[in-house]
């Protein structure tokens, strides 16, 4: 599998030029949060395990995103939060989410 995409990258904003030799990645949930870096989002988590803490929505601003987990902040609260993508039902935004099928790393 050629993980390297020798050509530019197009966006809807024109072409974009990426160094040749980043690895081209997968369309993964992390890498999907990592391109809405910034917008706020609830994300909806179920705990099995857990009778209080069943079901629960997270409210927040991405700030970091890894494969197994979701940094959000509150500016309102002023609280963070890592969140473990284990238990991540889905995530909802209120605006037009960025997207693309290859992930180009920064």
């Amino acid at each position: 599998m050629n993980f390297y995409n020798p050509q530019p990258y197009n966006t809807p904003q024109g072409n974009t030029n990426y160094n040749q030799n980043l690895p081209l990645e997968q369309s993964y949930i992390e890498n999907i949060l990592r391109l809405n870096k910034g917008k706020k989002v609830r994300v909806h988590m179920t705990f099995p395990d857990s009778n209080e803490w069943r079901d629960l929505e997270f409210k927040g601003i991405i700030e970091q995103a890894g494969r197994d987990h979701i940094i959000l902040s509150e500016p309102s609260t002023g609280v963070w939060q890592v969140l473990l993508m284990i238990y991540v039902d889905y995530i909802s935004f209120d605006e037009q989410v960025n997207y693309s099928p290859e992930f180009y790393p920064n």
